[in-house]
């Protein structure tokens, strides 16, 4: 018996079993967003600040983004709790920092600025995916929560 050609018989595909295809076709079908299977898991936190450096747009420093998450997000973070996170998403080449110019009303001291990188965008995507597909229809129910 022979077995099944993967894909629609093109030339250069290999003989495979059927379940290995169905397998394929599965994947294929579902996956939406293929990066998404690429993309770094967040932590709840680390979701919280990426949203907070888009909501803040490019060039947010640590005094405004712990503003914005007590603001938005009801969250009172202590400093040295936000600039671990910061650092921890820079090390994972996710956030991007740099030193502003020394400003005369902070004494002549540099802010440091973050800005999102694009694999901190990839992995806020997949974030921001996964909790609307687990919440597909459960609005009310979570809304009454």
């Amino acid at each position: 018996m022979k077995q099944p050609l993967c894909g629609r018989g093109a030339a250069g595909f290999k003989r495979k079993t059927l379940s290995s295809c169905l397998f394929w076709q599965d994947i294929l079908n579902n996956v939406k967003h293929i990066q998404d299977y690429y993309a770094p898991v967040l932590g709840e936190f680390e979701t919280l600040v990426l949203l907070s450096l888009v909501h803040l747009g490019n060039g947010a420093y640590g005094a405004s983004i712990q503003r914005d998450l007590r603001e938005r997000a009801a969250r009172d973070v202590a400093a040295g709790a936000l600039y671990m996170t910061l650092a921890r998403l820079e090390a994972k080449q996710m956030v991007v920092s740099y030193t502003g110019d020394p400003m005369p009303a902070r004494g002549g001291r540099r802010r440091r600025h973050y800005l999102i990188a694009e694999a901190g965008e990839r992995a806020l995507g997949r974030a921001y995916r996964t909790f609307r597909r687990m919440a597909l229809g459960l609005e009310e129910r979570l809304d009454s929560l």
